[in-house]
C-alpha cells in the first residue's frame, strides 16, 4: 500500500512509484501556503477528508504568487497570473496580476481586488492535500506534525487546552490518557492473576509441577494473531489446515515460432479474429497462422490476405498511408501479385531501420524467406497503425455502446424480477395476516355470545319466573329422569357427530389437496422462471463476448505469471512475469490440475481461481472439441502415411498442411 496516497492492492514497486509521484506533487505547494496549512493541521480532530477540504478552502481564499486564475476585466473574465500581493493598509487585499494571452504570453499588468479574481479550477486536488497531510504528520486524530517541521515554521507542540485532559506528551509521543489507564489496569489484573496462580501452584501436589511449568511456558508465549485472508501470495506459509494441493503441470512449449515471437503471434491472430468482419478476412485457426508464418512459400494465400486486409483498412482511413500511395500514384486495389509492393511502401513510410533492411528481399519476391521475427515485426507495425484508424476506433465505440445497452437491459430485467418477487411476498404476507385476523374475529364472536352451546345450537333462557313456579319435588324427579335415560338432544348430538366429523375430514382433505396442487404449480412456475433467467443470462454473456473490446488475462499466479484464454483457440496460454517464456495447457486434465494447485489464500491465485471456475464450462467444451479435432487429424495423417508410394497424396491433402488450402471467403470484390 502507498503510505502517501493510501492506495491499496499495489505491488512493492508500484507503491514506491506512487509515493514518489505523491511527494513530487506535494512539493509543488507554495511556501506561502505551507505555514497556514500546517497551523490548521496541528492537533486537528477532523477526519482526513474534512481536513483536506478545510485546507482547500483556505488555499482558494488566500491567493499566492504564481497562482493562475481568471480576473474580471471590462465585465468579463480573462486568464491572469498573480505577480505580487499589494499591502496598502486596506481591509481587502489587492493583487498585482499579469494578463495572460495566447501561448502563455503576458500582455499587461493590473491591480485587482481579491473579489475580482476567480479560480478556473481548484488549485490543488483533495488527493494532493491528503498526501501533504500524511507527509507532514506523525499521527492522526489528533493530527500531530513532525517535531522538526513544527519548529521550522514556529508552530507550538503543546496540546491546546481542550485536549490536555485527554492527551499528553510522553517520550516525544502524544499519548491518550484513557487508553494508557486501561492498559495499566489490564497489566495490574494480569499481575494479580499471575500471583494467585503461583500461590495455587505452590499448594498443589508435587507430581503436577511439570504440567504447571509447561502451561506457564505456553501462557508466556506470544499469541499468534489470526491472519485475514487473502494476503499477498509470496507471504503465504504452509499451514496444517491447507487443502491437499495437486502438482501444477508443466505447460507445453512446442511452438513452431521462436519463443520471443509467441506474444506477437497471439496478438496479431487475436486482432485478425476479433475484427475479421471489419477487415473482410475469413477467420483462420492459430495453428494455421503459426504454420503459415513459418512456411517459406512467398505467395502463401493466408499471409498475403492477412497483410492485404490490414493495408486496405489503412487506405480506407484516408490517413498518412493513403497519402503516401497517392504520391506514388498507386491503385487502391491490392491483389495477390502486387501486395508486396504495398508492404514496401508502408515500410518506407514508417522508416524503421530494422524493418527497412528487409525491403530488398521482399522486392525480389522472396517474402517467404524472411524469418518469423521479421514477418511478425511487420505485422505488429501494421496493427499499431490500424488501431489508430477511425474505422477501428469507431467499431470499438460501437461495441462499448452496445455493451452498455446490454448491461442496462440486464440490470433492468434483474430489477423487474426483484420487484415482482417483493410484491409477491407482500401479497402473501397480507393474505396470511387477513386470514389470521378472520380467525381471531370468529373466535371472539363465539366466545362473547352466551347463547351458543358447544354443539353450535342456541339455548333457550327459561327466566327467573319459571324457576319460582317449579317446585323442589318436581325438579328432583326431573333430575332423576335425566340420570335414568339420555335426552333426545344427547341422542341427536351422538348421531350427528360422526357425520359432521366425516364432513370436516373431507373438507380438510380437499384443502390439503388444493394446497399441494398450488404448491406443485408454484414449484413448476419457479423452475421455469429460473430456467428462463439462466437462458437470458447466457444470452447476455454471448452477446457481450461478441462485442469484445480487448482481451485481458484470466489472472496471475503467485509468481506473477499471466494466464490467457482465447475463446477461438481453447488452450490456456501461460506467459512468464518477464514475457520471455510462453507455454500452454491443451487438455481438460491439465486445467483441472492447474485449478487444484492454486492456493486461494493468496490474492492473485484467488482471483485466478475465480476466473477459471467462471469460464470452466466453456474452457472444457473448447478443449474437448480441440482434442476430438486433433485425434481426427492424427487419424487422417496416419491414413496418408499408410498409402502406397505410387498413389501418394499431394502435400495439400495432409491435414497438417491445411493452411495451404486457405481461401478468404469474405474478401471484397
Amino acid at each position: 500500500m502507498c503510505k502517501s496516497t493510501g492506495k491499496s492492492n499495489l505491488t512493492y514497486e508500484e507503491a514506491l512509484v506512487s509515493e514518489k509521484h505523491a511527494i513530487q506533487k506535494v512539493q509543488q505547494l507554495p511556501d506561502e501556503l505551507v505555514a497556514p496549512a500546517l497551523h490548521i493541521i496541528q492537533f486537528s480532530m477532523l477526519s482526513l477528508r474534512d481536513l483536506a477540504d478545510v485546507i482547500a478552502k483556505k488555499v482558494q481564499k488566500d491567493l499566492f504568487v504564481g497562482a493562475q486564475l481568471c480576473g474580471r476585466k471590462n465585465g468579463s473574465l480573462y486568464p491572469c497570473r498573480v505577480l505580487k500581493v499589494v499591502e496598502n493598509g486596506i481591509d481587502k487585499k489587492q493583487y498585482e496580476v499579469a494578463w495572460v494571452g495566447k501561448n502563455e504570453k503576458t500582455t499587461e499588468n493590473a491591480i485587482l481586488l481579491g473579489d475580482d479574481l476567480v479560480w478556473k479550477k481548484t488549485p490543488f486536488s483533495r488527493n494532493i492535500l491528503k498526501s501533504f497531510i500524511r507527509e507532514s504528520t506523525c499521527r492522526s486524530i489528533p493530527w500531530v506534525l513532525h517535531e522538526k517541521l513544527a519548529q521550522k515554521h514556529g508552530i507550538s507542540t503543546d496540546p491546546p487546552k481542550e485536549l490536555r485532559n485527554r492527551f499528553f506528551f510522553q517520550d516525544g509521543q502524544l499519548v491518550n490518557r484513557m487508553q494508557k489507564r486501561k492498559k495499566e489496569n489490564r497489566n495490574t489484573v494480569e499481575e494479580v492473576n499471575e500471583e494467585s496462580g503461583k500461590s495455587k501452584r505452590k499448594k498443589g501436589e508435587t507430581g503436577k509441577s511439570d504440567t504447571v511449568k509447561s502451561s506457564k511456558e505456553e501462557n508466556n508465549q506470544p499469541k499468534e494473531e489470526s491472519v485475514k485472508y487473502p494476503i499477498d501470495d509470496l507471504l503465504l506459509q504452509p499451514s496444517p489446515d491447507d487443502p491437499l494441493f495437486t502438482d501444477r503441470p508443466s505447460p507445453s512449449k512446442d511452438f513452431s515460432v521462436p519463443m520471443d515471437c509467441v506474444g506477437d503471434l497471439l496478438m496479431v491472430w487475436d486482432f485478425c479474429s476479433s475484427f475479421s468482419r471489419l477487415l473482410h478476412l475469413f477467420p483462420f485457426s492459430l495453428e494455421d497462422f503459426e504454420n503459415a508464418i513459418c512456411h517459406k512459400d512467398s505467395n502463401l494465400v493466408l499471409i498475403a490476405e492477412t497483410h492485404s486486409a490490414i493495408l486496405r483498412l489503412l487506405i480506407k482511413d484516408d490517413g498518412e498511408y493513403a497519402l503516401a500511395l497517392q504520391k506514388r500514384k498507386r491503385k487502391t486495389k491490392i491483389s495477390l501479385i502486387t501486395w508486396t509492393e504495398y508492404i514496401c511502401d508502408f515500410l518506407e513510410m514508417i522508416n524503421i531501420t530494422e524493418l527497412c533492411s528487409y525491403m530488398s528481399t521482399i522486392k525480389r519476391g522472396h517474402y517467404g524467406l524472411l524469418d518469423a521475427n521479421a514477418k511478425l515485426g511487420i505485422l505488429r507495425e501494421l496493427l499499431s497503425h490500424a488501431l489508430e484508424t477511425d474505422l477501428i476506433r469507431g467499431k470499438l465505440d460501437e461495441h462499448i455502446e452496445q455493451r452498455q445497452a446490454l448491461g442496462a437491459t440486464q440490470r433492468g430485467e434483474a430489477l423487474e424480477y426483484a420487484r415482482k418477487k417483493r410484491e409477491e411476498k407482500e401479497k402473501l404476507k397480507g393474505e396470511s395476516g387477513a386470514n389470521q385476523l378472520g380467525k381471531e374475529n370468529s373466535m371472539e364472536s363465539t366466545g362473547s355470545n352466551p347463547h351458543i352451546a358447544e354443539n353450535g345450537n342456541p339455548t333457550i333462557e327459561t327466566g327467573e319466573m319459571a324457576e319460582e313456579v317449579i317446585s323442589t319435588r318436581q325438579s328432583n324427579a326431573y333430575n332423576r329422569r335425566q340420570l335414568d335415560c339420555p335426552s333426545k338432544k344427547t341422542e341427536e348430538k351422538q348421531n350427528v357427530d360422526p357425520i359432521a366429523k366425516a364432513e370436516n375430514i373431507t373438507n380438510s382433505n380437499d384443502k390439503e389437496t388444493q394446497k399441494q396442487l398450488s404448491g406443485d404449480k408454484k414449484e413448476v412456475d419457479e423452475k421455469k422462471s429460473k430456467e428462463k433467467r439462466e437462458q437470458r443470462r447466457d444470452y447476455f454473456e454471448r452477446e457481450m463476448e461478441k462485442r469484445s473490446i480487448r482481451t485481458s488475462p484470466l489472472g496471475k499466479d503467485r509468481n506473477y505469471n499471466r494466464y490467457w484464454w482465447f475463446r477461438r483457440d481453447g488452450r490456456i496460454f501461460v506467459e512468464s512475469f518477464d514475457a520471455k517464456q510462453w507455454g500452454y495447457y491443451s487438455t481438460k486434465e491439465e486445467v483441472d490440475a492447474l485449478i487444484g494447485s492454486l492456493n486461494c489464500k493468496g490474492e492473485r491465485e484467488r482471483a485466478l481461481h475465480k476466473q477459471l471456475e467462471k469460464f470452466y464450462g466453456k474452457i472444457s467444451v473448447e478443449l474437448q472439441k480441440r482434442s476430438k479435432d486433433l485425434a481426427h487429424k492424427i487419424a487422417l495423417e496416419e491414413a496418408v502415411l499408410r498409402r502406397s508410394t505410387r498413389v501418394r497424396a499431394p502435400p495439400r491433402e495432409n491435414p497438417a498442411n491445411a493452411f495451404l488450402n486457405y481461401a478468404n471467403k469474405w474478401k471484397e470484390d
